[in-house]
């Protein structure tokens, strides 16, 4: 055979030197796609032999290697050589797999160890045996049976990146040996299986050693060419050359067979041994028969009484107590030890944690206290683990109150000697544990996902055991079930360790007696027998009978308390009456697609809750450990319960069929899985629908004698059964309208179902209806799925959450996109997808991975289990989503046609199903409960009650004196006001006493300028019926979410919706001092709702839709929620309209706690100024500060940033901690604190280091120094968080009392002092406070006081740390414009990216002008002031001129600037100045009477908005490349100006868009348009920079 490779190969590999030499391209960006094959088959015994030419360091792992019956030709290559199917071998680092599949561990050397210039070979030789040859060495056989044909394999992986073939030849003298091994190979003859059990099952009084499971290594070897899972045998024993001569040499037996035999033996042995014959030796290495001598050394055969060496392989003596604890069956291993006697038994150490109370002879270990304690529970084994010795415990309590459970391992330190820690993961020596369904190694995670099981997820009545091999492998088992290696190289002495933790309370080490357990102990050498687990198998029998091996029976193994009779057609629990569990009996094959299982339900106690249960599992029922119910597997498993169905020991289905419970004696249920793979179940012979889906085909049926039931017959007579159903139709049994997945009053369910692709820890059941995240405890994202169809317009797509944990952090995501699931490559979380994609995450409305929108109207982080969340596009494109059947307002617009819905199960939720079907939604059916948290009520404060005007809508009438409102008819004219003005920060608050859900829509509440007096006296005219229609006077109001002014819509999902409420909440309003409308709903701020509020107003309510009876709870004292309030930005510091003679009306004064910080700190701060300032002086964590006393209410506490350094990342955190903090010790940053913390951290608010809020606040890493921190906790325990003195709304609540401020000087703050006066107005000089008789009269424009346009001082102006800002002034550098263009003051410019205009508090909208009309801030650009000309008159341009925007192009910024304003001519920008025609429709001015009707008069378009000017066809992108980061930019540029009021008319938008740009201008409103030349005055230049 030519040593060449095939031309053919993995899309990364180039080859050459005549194709014997290949090459991983790209080897540092890709460590994939790197596989070559032979250019021909081997040859029997040819070695094809590759050098390793180069390795890099970038990646883990190297070169595989192996074989493959896949012609090279015809070959998809994979991305890996694992990845090859249909008969491959491959040998990856010391593994070897089978089309992807490991089937051994451990084997020869380690290939990723392997360096450059070694060599590597793989060979098959005469007898079907797979080698690998290292460095001309052979590593043995890997595997057998593998085909004549194959082809060399070789995977350039990882650091592996070239190779070259250097030989395809038989290595030297392998044809000598091969024959040698032949001829010994030929005197094994099997025996017979009658002589077999014969013998197995003699009377043991000449028994010179065990004649059944000596043969067992053997036969494996035979059948397998390996015995990796066979116990090792002592040096004392050797291989038999022969079986004892008993046996017949000329019987052959079918690799089933066997299997059968030995099952059978070893039962036959245990039951014997049980019923008083002693223990059979299970090792002897060939004693017995013709040749006793060749029992070996360390056999004890038979010696009553004597010390059975219980680590050879010899058989043990029964009188000396000998416990067999190998899960082959035998210990195996180390030779030499004794007997072991009852005192020599695995126990619990009397040396153990804290809390851990032993009893039971020290076999049982409990926690105590474990409500209030979750740790302090280690305990330890009385002695060393011997090797193939079998540790196992057996969990006997749990509770449900922590997160996590039990953790088991091995360590090496003695437990005489060791201090116990509070959990054996903090152990950072000598120590191997698994948690989870990981491994950490001396506290540190090295095998993040060991197994499919997680011990957080087992149950009472589960086992755990490990055992540490004689090769130094430690091996879990869960229920008996071999986990594979955990560690290789375990130390030779180690100990037993099991940490109760958490859930876990009492666990108790399992003595195996029984023979059920022991049969479970051999499950190795069966596996051995039978590799291929769970592959029909013909029933075995002695006796040739053609029809016996296809009939359907119970498999002899059964549970504990059942029993098999009537030729395995009868199963039963003998003592029905004292146990209703152990009950469980499985066939004794698998079953055949579209055969039905049938039992008739024989005899029934009446003793017990609960009946039979019938179902199918994978699991092979030669070698499962049968759990007391079979609802407790959590693997291959479908069960019907009552009237639900289980998966996995979930349920699926909760009203799925005729309940089981109700069966009576002579009853009969059946199930089938048809070729579709769909599992149905009957009822007395009728079909109750699908099940499930996507079932395996090799699944045996399982019959659960569970409670009542107590006897049940396999029915063989199916004649009389209905045909199956061809369709997957539901069947006659219709759900419930309760059920997840039922239709409302509709009979036909929705075709909407999770598609079949879907993420890699996704897993879809329940016919598509239900999605669940499997591992859940240790994964928290690859999760996504994703609807089967497109959504049709206006169809609603909705799930419920079913099941979520407490382990993560986010939550459920939710959206859509326009990518076909086949399409699709699945990410990590939605939100990665970078095209056509729309998904909700929190509050955050995301496209394409990018933040458009926060604080959508609902936080999907909040949601619990049970909550139910829907998506609907509609047909003009809009997605709206809603919760729990309200709807949250439009998300996002101008969605394409053809969307599918996308779940993505992240972090808390795991599990999911569809609930509504297709079709339009009628809201005003929907009557579903608030979701958002409820808040105390507060009963009103001392004083005059409010009263309602006598003038209201016709259908109102007063009761009460006024303090109650009834609408008595209709669902409208149901309006009412307040019976006098609202004084300033003055609460107006009413309960909801009456509701009508016959009715959609709800209460509205605002404030309105219409002064009731002047209204007729009739109330039944001069009224709308709807406050929305209110507009003779000006109206701000609330309806739904929805702000309104006059009834156009100012702001869409602000706060909790009006829609929810219901009898017993309460509504507020509120007219601030900073002009601003406040709603309030169950005594909770929901923050600004509208701004610029005129002063004289009246609260307005309007009884509309369901509410139709209120009354009033507030007095006409001020409530004063707050004891400190907030200087506004936006507004000066005193109240309009007072008398006093003072500048101010002072308020009452507090006399604050003086607060200083406590002297236990973090090991890296320092304290100074009396403890006021704190400083760390050295790394970047270890900064954690707590004050000294208590806060108390309504006391504000505050601090200063003093110093920053920018050398690190991330920046300060603060909250409070509620318990006392003289003793605490401290971590190393704050979020390691987990006991009654409350931490606010960048924009997110942390419990006990769990998110429960996102995008509160600004970003506390963009406070730049100078900034004021403060932290209050209201009356109603709520935490705030003041920023430069404005309150940043409520962050979190139920805090206790007493709490303790706390700052976590991390990263870039270093610095911090306690500020003990009150932070002065900004914008304000010291004593120098303006009020209403300051003002001059362009700050007021009809008693309105207009906000004018305020720059922070320095110590608010983010500029030094904030990075956009920076890169938009590096930008402008780059335009080398004259520094004489621009104001000399840098704390004029101002950044508008999102941290710093929350930093700042800035709303989005204001007014400016005389008369006043609103502008848009320019939020995402960057403003440079620029220097105004001395012959304007400030004063005059900056009060009552408007602002305006106006886009522009790079090159046209030097001529605009050397004008100092906009020109009216074309070349003034090329994209924003265009002519207009004096006698087009474009046109606001008439043309003179002589002037040429052609005649073209050049224009300027200015828009109140960015989002309008900033569009590309004014401001065209110019790229640059930014000289710090060297990175590419996409830049624009825009001015904004003052305009001169009556210079510029407004119009329409003129590029034909017809979706709104800008919720707060009308799109016919939008552009402004000037010709006046010194119309414009420019203030400032604006960059934004993508």
């Amino acid at each position: 055979m030519a040593a060449e490779l095939h031309p053919r190969s993995g899309k990364l590999i180039g080859l050459s030197n005549s194709n014997r030499t290949a090459q991983r391209n790209q080897p540092v960006q890709e460590f994939n796609h790197g596989l070559v094959l032979s250019r021909e088959p081997l040859r029997d015994r040819d070695v094809f032999t590759v050098r390793i030419d180069k390795k890099v360091n970038s990646w883990s792992g190297s070169i595989e290697i192996g074989v493959t019956a896949l012609d090279p030709a015809a070959l998809d290559f994979p991305s890996s050589a694992t990845g090859l199917k249909g008969g491959s071998w491959i040998v990856s680092g010391c593994s070897v797999l089978k089309d992807g599949r490991s089937v051994l561990e451990e084997y020869g050397r380690d290939l990723d160890q392997l360096g450059e210039g070694d060599r590597v070979g793989i060979q098959r030789n005469g007898r079907g045996e797979l080698h690998l040859w290292v460095n001309g060495q052979d590593c043995g056989a890997a595997a057998s049976g593998l085909p004549s044909r194959l082809w060399a394999v070789v995977d350039l992986y990882g650091k592996c990146t070239q190779v070259t073939v250097v030989s395809c030849e038989p290595p030297p003298d392998t044809e000598d040996q091969e024959e040698d091994e032949e001829e010994r190979e030929e005197e094994v003859v099997l025996p017979s299986p009658a002589a077999l059990t014969t013998e197995a099952c003699r009377d043991h009084e000449d028994r010179t050693g065990a004649l059944v499971l000596p043969a067992v290594p053997a036969l494996a070897t035979v059948m397998n060419g390996s015995a990796e899972e066979v116990p090792e045998v002592t040096r004392g024993h050797s291989r038999p050359d022969k079986f004892p001569n008993n046996f017949e040499p000329d019987t052959v037996l079918t690799e089933h067979q066997l299997f059968d035999v030995f099952n059978n033996a070893i039962v036959s042995l245990y039951r014997s041994e049980d019923e008083g014959g002693e223990d059979l030796g299970l090792g002897g290495a060939g004693g017995g028969g013709s040749d006793p001598s060749r029992a070996g050394a360390g056999s004890n055969n038979g010696a009553r009484g004597g010390g059975g060496n219980e680590n050879g392989n010899g058989g043990s003596a029964e009188g000396g107590g000998s416990t067999n604890n190998s899960p082959s069956g035998s210990a195996g291993g180390t030779a030499g030890t004794g007997g072991m006697t009852t005192n020599d038994a695995l126990l619990f150490h009397e040396k153990c944690g804290t809390l851990i109370k032993l009893s039971n002879n020290n076999k049982t270990a409990e926690r105590r206290r474990p409500l209030d304690e979750f740790n302090n529970g280690v305990v330890m084994t009385n002695r060393p683990l011997r090797h193939n010795e079998m540790f196992e415990i057996r969990i006997d309590k749990l509770v449900d109150k922590w997160s996590g459970s039990i953790e088991i391992g091995v360590t090496t330190h003695n437990p005489n000697n060791l201090d116990y820690p509070a959990t054996m993961t903090n152990l950072r020596s000598g120590t191997i544990m698994m948690s989870g369904c990981g491994i950490l190694t001396n506290g540190k995670g090295t095998r993040r996902e060991y197994c499919e099981f997680s011990l957080d997820e087992l149950q009472e009545g589960d086992h755990i055991g490990l055992m540490r091999k004689a090769s130094g492998a430690l091996h879990f088992y869960i229920n008996g079930i071999d986990q594979g290696v955990a560690a290789n190289q375990t130390p030779g002495v180690v100990y037993g360790v099991v940490d109760l933790y958490g859930m876990a309370v009492k666990v108790t080490i399992v003595h195996n007696h029984n023979h059920s357990d022991r049969l479970r102990r051999n499950n190795a050498i069966m596996r051995a027998l039978s590799p291929d687990v769970g592959r029909p198998r013909p029933a075995l029998s002695l006796t040739p009978d053609p029809e016996a091996p296809d009939r359907l029976l119970f498999h002899p193994n059964c549970g504990q308390k059942a029993a098999i009779i009537g030729d395995g057609r009868t199963a039963l629990r003998p003592h029905a009456t004292d146990d209703f569990n152990h009950g469980v009996v499985l066939s004794n094959r698998p079953l055949h697609s579209n055969e039905v299982f049938q039992v008739r339900i024989d005899k029934m106690v009446d003793k017990w809750a609960g009946s039979i249960e019938i179902g199918v599992t994978t699991h092979n029922p030669a070698y499962l450990q049968l759990p007391s119910t079979m609802t407790n597997l959590r693997s291959g498993t479908w069960m019907m319960t009552g009237n639900g169905v289980m998966h996995n020991g979930t349920t699926i289905l909760d009203e799925y069929g005729h309940n089981l419970d109700r069966l009576k004696a002579g009853d009969t249920v059946g199930v089938v899985r048809k070729d579709d793979g769909s599992l149905h179940f009957f009822v007395n012979g009728v079909p109750q629908g699908p099940a499930a889906w996507n079932v395996p085909p090799s699944v045996y049926a399982v019959v659960d004698l569970y409670g009542q039931a107590a006897q049940a017959t396999i029915m063989d007579d199916m004649a009389d059964l209905p045909p199956l159903p061809d369709d997957n139709s539901e069947g006659p049994t219709a759900m419930s309208p309760g059920s997840p997945c039922s239709i409302t009053g509709a009979s036909a369910a929705s075709d909407l179902r999770f598609h079949q692709l879907h993420g890699t820890n996704a897993v879809i059941t329940n016919g598509g209806r239900t999605a669940l995240r499997q591992n859940c405890r240790s994964e928290f994202n690859d999760a996504i799925v994703i609807s089967n169809r497109c959504l049709r317009d206006g169809e609603l797509f909705e799930i419920v959450i079913q099941k979520m944990v407490d382990r993560w952090s986010g939550s459920i995501e939710a959206g859509v996109t326009a990518i076909r699931p086949e399409e699709l490559e699945f990410p990590n979380t939605m939100t990665d997808i970078d095209y056509d994609t729309w998904m909700l995450s929190g509050t955050a409305i995301m496209q394409d991975g990018n933040t458009m929108r926060n604080n959508y109207g609902c936080d999907l982080d909040s949601l619990s289990t049970g909550s139910r969340i829907g998506m609907m596009r509609t047909a003009s494109g809009d997605l709206h989503y809603y919760i729990n059947g309200v709807d949250q307002g439009v998300a996002c617009t101008g969605l394409p046609p053809e969307v599918y819905a996308v779940i993505d199960l992240y972090g808390q939720c795991v599990q999911v199903s569809i609930t509504s079907s297709s079709g339009p939604l009628d809201n005003s059916l929907c009557t579903s409960n608030i979701t958002e948290k409820s808040f105390p009520i507060h009963s009103p404060v001392a004083g005059v009650a409010h009263r309602l005007h006598n003038k209201h809508g016709k259908n109102v009438v007063l009761l009460g004196d006024g303090c109650q409102a009834v609408r008595v008819g209709g669902y409208a004219h149901g309006i009412v006001f307040s019976a006098k003005e609202l004084k300033t920060d003055e609460l107006f608050e009413v309960k909801i006493n009456e509701v009508d859900e016959q009715w959609s829509g709800s209460l509205r509440i605002g404030l309105t300028t219409l002064q009731p007096p002047d209204l007729p006296s009739c109330p039944l005219s001069g009224l709308s019926p709807s406050l929305t229609q209110l507009r003779s006077k000006v109206t701000w109001l609330l309806a739904g979410s929805e702000v309104r002014r006059n009834g156009v819509l100012q702001r869409q999902n602000y706060g909790c919706s009006l829609d929810r409420l219901t009898v017993g909440n309460r509504v507020g309003v509120k007219r601030c001092s900073d002009d601003t409308m406040h709603i309030f709903i169950d005594g909770e701020d929901m923050g600004p709702a509208a701004t610029a509020v005129a002063k004289n107003v009246y609260a307005v309510l309007d009884l509309y839709g369901k509410v139709t009876a209120v009354s009033i709870v507030s007095s006409t004292l001020v409530e004063d929620t707050e004891s400190v309030k907030a200087p506004s930005l936006s507004s000066d510091s005193c109240s309009e309209g007072e008398d006093d003679s003072t500048p101010c009306e002072n308020e009452p004064t507090l006399v604050p706690m003086a607060m200083a910080f406590l002297e236990n700190h973090g090991k890296n701060i320092q304290l100074s100024n009396q403890n006021l300032t704190a400083a760390r002086v050295s790394s970047y964590n270890q900064g954690l500060l707590v004050t000294a006393q208590p806060l108390p209410r309504q006391q504000l506490f505050q601090f200063q940033i003093d110093r920053l350094n920018s050398s690190w990342t991330s920046s300060l955190s603060l909250g409070v901690i509620g318990h006392s903090p003289d003793r605490l010790n401290f971590p190393s940053t704050a979020c390691c604190l987990k006991r009654s913390v409350w931490l606010l951290q960048r924009d997110s608010v942390f419990h006990n280091s769990l998110k429960i809020c996102e995008n509160y606040g600004p970003n506390l890493d963009t406070c730049p120094e100078g900034t004021v921190l403060g932290l209050l906790v209201d009356a109603n325990g709520c935490l705030h968080l003041h920023v430069n003195g404005m309150d940043q709304g409520v962050a979190a609540q139920d805090i206790p009392t007493p709490c303790y401020p706390l700052i976590d000087l991390y990263g870039q703050c270093e610095q911090v002092t306690i500020v003990t006066n009150h932070v002065p107005a900004v914008g304000a000089e010291s004593g120098d406070v303006r009020c209403q008789g300051d003002m001059e009269k362009a700050d007021m424009v009809d008693g309105i006081k207009e906000s004018v346009c305020w720059t922070p001082p320095p110590a608010v102006n983010p500029n030094k740390t904030c990075e956009y800002q920076a890169l938009c002034s590096r930008f402008k550098d780059l335009l080398t414009l004259p520094d004489g263009y621009f104001n000399e003051d840098a704390k004029y410019n101002l950044c508008y990216c999102e941290s710093c205009h929350k930093l700042r508090g800035d709303e989005a909208y204001y007014k400016r002008g005389e008369p006043p009309r609103d502008y848009a801030l320019p939020f995402g650009w960057c403003r440079f002031a620029l220097r105004i000309k001395p012959h304007c008159e400030v004063s005059n341009t900056f009060k009552k001129w408007h602002i305006a925007y106006h886009g522009t192009s790079v090159g046209s910024l030097r001529r605009t600037l050397d004008h100092s304003q906009l020109l009216p001519a074309e070349s003034s920008s090329v994209f924003s100045a265009s002519p207009v025609k004096a006698e087009s429709h474009g046109s606001y001015g008439e043309p003179e009477e002589n002037s040429a009707p052609e005649r073209e008069i050049p224009c300027v378009r200015l828009s109140p908005t960015m989002r309008y000017s900033g569009l590309e066809v004014f401001a065209p992108k110019v790229q640059f490349r930014d000289p710090r980061s060297l990175r590419c930019h996409h830049a624009q540029v825009g001015f904004q100006v003052c305009v001169r009021p009556g210079s510029y008319k407004v119009g329409p938008q003129s590029l034909g868009i017809s979706e709104p740009l800008d919720p707060r201008f009308s799109n016919t409103e939008i552009e402004w348009i000037t010709k006046e030349k010194g119309g414009t005055l420019l203030y400032g230049l604006l960059i934004r920079v993508e």
